[in-house]
């Protein structure tokens, strides 16, 4: 007796090839990369895109001059003297000394040499302070006497001033005497001013 026999089914050989696969694949991610970076390019900033023109150097100092220039005309005003200025601010610096009474006055060193220093003529005190506080300026006398300065109070009426109190060491006479003293003061901690006080026995 025979058997029948039936034809074996074949196997499907369609596959794909997995390296056909994976090229379609990273050709589909290179395309959408692409637009990707090109849509972000055409919605931002672009360094390509139009540029602002450079100014050359000529605009550049031309418009930093003219800054400048505006600068000093908004410091000092074109109704303004600056020799007033500067005057106005000289006569408030020594305002204190021009209502002292007429015969003292403020000097400097180089005035004491000119004037050939005798004690008959003038006399020299260098002023340390001066105090409405009577007690202010005796606190300020014994700190100079215990750093060695003998210094005396002088007490005057000063118009529209009313009374003050001024501490003052001397009377002295001779140049290099005043530069000596002064540096030690000054050493110490204190500043003064040098001031010349006519005398009634002022001889020509």
């Amino acid at each position: 007796m025979s058997k029948d026999y039936k034809p074996a089914p074949q196997k499907s050989s369609n596959k794909g090839s997995p390296f056909l696969t994976g090229l379609l694949v990273g050709l589909l991610l290179g395309v959408g990369l692409s637009l990707g970076v090109t849509l972000y390019i055409k919605g931002s900033d672009s360094p390509f895109n139009d540029k602002k023109a450079i100014p050359n150097n000529s605009e550049m100092l031309s418009e930093k001059l003219t800054k400048q220039k505006i600068a000093t005309e908004s410091v000092l005003p074109a109704d303004e003297n600056p020799d007033e200025t500067v005057q106005d601010k000289t006569d408030n610096q020594f305002d204190f000394y021009t209502i002292l009474p007429e015969t003292e006055s403020t000097v400097t060193e180089q005035e004491v040499k000119d004037s050939a220093l005798t004690v008959k003529k003038d006399n020299y005190f260098l002023q340390v302070g001066a105090f409405q506080e009577e007690a202010d300026a005796d606190n300020m006398k014994a700190k100079l006497a215990l750093q060695g300065f003998e210094a005396v109070v002088q007490t005057a009426t000063i118009p529209e001033k009313g009374i003050w109190h001024r501490v003052r060491v001397g009377p002295l006479s001779d140049i290099n005497q005043i530069n000596k003293i002064r540096s030690d003061l000054t050493t110490g901690g204190f500043n003064t001013d040098l001031i010349k006080v006519h005398t009634e026995t002022k001889t020509e």
